[in-house]
Parts: C-alpha cells; structure tokens; sequence
C-alpha cells in the first residue's frame, strides 16, 4: 500500500524526469494494481502477483474504490440524487455511486495548494464507485456542476488509506 502524492506518475520510468514510483518504493518486481492519475492522491495497492493485480484492476471484478472528493462549489441535494443514479458521460452512463457530502477530511497539505477563490465556496464528498473507467470521478463530478479541486483515493476494497503519509508505504499481508 502506498500514499502516492500528489504530482506523480502511477509508473516506474518517465523519459521526461518526472516523479515516478521508484522515487518512493524500492521494491522489484511490484506494479500498480489499477492506477490513479498524476493529479490524485491517495491509495496505490502495488503487487507481484497477477492473479491479484487482475482482481484489483479489473472492472468485471467490480471492486469499490472510495474517495474523498474537494469540489467547487455548493452541494446541492439534487446533484447527490443524480451521482447516486448513475451519470451521463461522453463513453455512457456510468453505474450508480455512493455519493455523501462530509465534512473536510483531517489530511496532509497538498504541494502545491489547490486554488482557491474567495468569491467560490468549496465542499467535500465521499464517493464510492465500482467502475474505473479514465478519470471518472473527474468526469462524474463536473457533469453534475461540481468541479473537482482535490481527489484521494481512501479506500480500494478491504484496504483503507491509514496511517500512511504521502509517499509512505507498507507491506501488507493478504
């Protein structure tokens, strides 16, 4: 399990320099199981064994992935309604969410800082999907009105996000 921070490619090489894995798991022989983009945060399960990068990573699978969502704006009963009954995105309607607006989460600073405008109120969410399709979380937030400021992931299955700062691992047994 790793933190991995903000600004960091969910791979091993980079030909242009960037942050990669290898600036934070010397571990051989591991790969991400699933990915999150460079500009989410969050849980990163990292394996050598195949069967379980399939299971994780694999949407027939249907495992649920949680995160903890920073939008712009005000969260609006109606927006939660439409996130819980699926939303239309460009490749289709996804599957319906577990959407709940929460309090701001306790977290590390994020390097750099999310923008803020004082003229725009922020909120939070939890959002629990089954689906992995490229950037959905992004994409399901801004359909509804609610642009995406900050994404970490929390929790991938039975494992959560705890205890571990941005660019820590630790091995866990399964």
């Amino acid at each position: 399990m790793l933190n991995k921070p903000f600004d960091v490619l969910c791979q091993f090489t980079d030909e242009q320099g960037r942050l990669t894995l290898k600036d934070f798991v010397e571990v051989p022989g591991v790969y991400p199981a699933g990915r999150l983009d460079r500009d989410s945060e969050g849980l990163l399960l990292l394996t050598n064994d195949g069967r379980l990068q399939a299971r994780i990573a694999d949407p027939r699978h249907k495992m649920t992935k949680t995160y903890w969502v920073q939008v712009e704006g005000e969260v609006l009963p109606e927006q939660l309604k439409r996130l819980r009954a699926g939303v239309e995105l460009k490749d289709g309607l996804t599957a319906p969410a577990d959407a709940r607006q929460i309090e701001e989460p306790s977290l590390w600073p994020r390097t750099p800082p999310v923008r803020f405008r004082k003229s725009v109120p922020t909120s939070w969410l939890e959002l629990t999907i089954s689906e992995g399709r490229n950037r959905q979380v992004r994409r399901m937030t801004a359909a509804v009105g609610l642009p995406t400021l900050r994404l970490v992931r929390v929790q991938v299955g039975p494992w959560r996000l705890e205890g571990l700062q941005p660019g820590e691992w630790r091995e866990v047994k399964l």
